[in-house]
């Protein structure tokens, strides 16, 4: 638990920042909070060492391009698992939906949803998690329901 609030110069940030895991339909596997001055490969590395665990037969990662590097390495030699990295298409200009690129930047998009997740309120990190725990769950309601 940290209450650590740090500033990301890459992307302009103070507070914290949020690295969630994803199946393919978008629902929350894995979530890890943590000071904005942490680097994106370094926070992956965390969500990933979790998942080791609860998922031992997962064999391949999508990723966009922010996690390009030495962290395909280390996860090949942690856990075993590739990483593949859903970059844009050469040649297209201005916006295109590229198919599981979008996953986990539309689960991010949902959680504006909830006013607890929309901006960070919260005084630990621990708390944030659980607002995003409950978020999700009630997603999950929202579409048995239907």
């Amino acid at each position: 638990m940290t209450k650590e609030k740090g500033y990301d110069g890459g992307k302009k940030i103070t507070g914290r920042k949020r690295h969630i895991f994803t199946d393919t339909m978008g629902f929350i596997l894995s979530v890890f909070v943590h000071s904005a001055d942490i680097q994106d490969r370094e926070g992956a590395k965390e969500v990933l060492q979790e998942l080791r665990f609860k998922f031992p037969r997962l064999r391949k990662i999508l990723a966009d391009g922010g996690y390009t590097g030495e962290l395909a390495l280390w996860l090949l030699q942690f856990t075993g698992w590739t990483l593949e990295i859903v970059s844009k298409v050469a040649g297209i200009a201005g916006f295109k939906v590229i198919p599981k690129r979008w996953i986990v930047e539309r689960t991010f998009g949902r959680f504006n949803f909830y006013r607890r997740l929309a901006k960070d309120y919260e005084l630990n990190t621990e708390c944030s998690k659980a607002f995003i725990h409950l978020s999700m769950c009630k997603m999950m309601l929202n579409r048995i329901k239907k």
